[in-house]
């Protein structure tokens, strides 16, 4: 069963995270799968829409932190050989930076940690009511990566995102509009009807129009450099996770237990 799959009608080409029965988690494949599907929609002049949701009752939960699944850290020596930012930071270089076609997020179902990195790169996002939100990282003992200390603070504000991370709160789908974190909310009968609905929508306008829209935006939002700040989300979460406190945020998550932490 393909991992990935898309979709087109008119000149809509809708990607689907296709993981159902891991809530979509991300697995090497999934990650790559996904930025592979953002960049080949970006190369394909029939396509002037993109929309990226999961399938099942989820949209992402995360990495896969199961122990016997790979990738159990986004930081594995095979990706980071081959690239220092690694998969979870592609999410937002190739939808934002390689990808000049408007891309709709369409969240059905939870959306955690690297899978809230995904939705936050999109461009815009619909969310359906019963959806939840979630970083997720102090739970883990993790920091965030996927870009959201890039996302979040442009889309909720300096303050509101640093509560919303460090307090691990979670926002469902009306919540996810009033704090900022998706611009529709919908009854999730009606959620796979809608998103196509507005992604039809959309290309009413000139796609040359949309393309430079985007260009601009994505231009004036750009006031950190986008790969520096990958970068240190990188390095930052590296140190997380090899701290003994990052260690048994871990394992206390896997045992279903409050952690102990020690500060070191």
């Amino acid at each position: 069963m393909a991992v990935v799959t898309t979709a087109d009608v008119g000149h809509v080409r809708t990607i689907t995270l296709n993981r159902p029965e891991k809530k979509n988690a991300l697995s090497l494949e999934l990650a790559w799968g996904v930025i592979a599907a953002v960049e080949a929609a970006a190369l394909d002049d029939n396509v002037w829409v993109v929309a990226i949701t999961g399938s099942g009752d989820a949209f992402c939960a995360g990495l896969d932190l199961t122990p016997d699944t790979e990738p159990y850290s986004p930081y594995s020596p095979q990706t980071t050989q081959l690239d220092d930012i690694g998969w979870v930071g592609q999410f937002l270089l190739a939808v934002r930076k390689r990808c000049d076609k408007p891309v709709v997020g369409g969240i059905n179902g939870v959306a955690v940690g690297a899978g809230l990195g995904l939705a936050m790169a999109c461009d815009v996002r619909l969310i359906a009511r019963r959806a939840r939100l979630m970083a997720g990282y102090t739970r883990i003992g993790g920091s965030p990566d996927a870009g959201l200390t890039i996302t979040l603070p442009q889309a909720m504000g300096y303050e509101r995102a640093m509560r919303f991370m460090m307090e691990n709160r979670t926002a469902t789908g009306d919540e996810a509009v009033a704090w900022g974190l998706a611009g529709e909310a919908v009854d999730d009968a009606d959620f796979a009807g809608r998103l196509a609905a507005y992604c039809q929508e959309l290309c009413a306008w000139s796609p040359i129009t949309l393309r430079l829209l985007k260009r601009g935006m994505v231009s004036a939002s750009s006031g950190t450099d986008m790969e520096s700040q990958l970068r240190l989300e990188v390095s930052n979460i590296r140190r997380a996770f090899g701290s003994e406190d990052g260690q048994e945020a871990r394992q206390a998550f896997l045992e279903k237990r409050k952690p102990v932490f020690q500060g070191r």
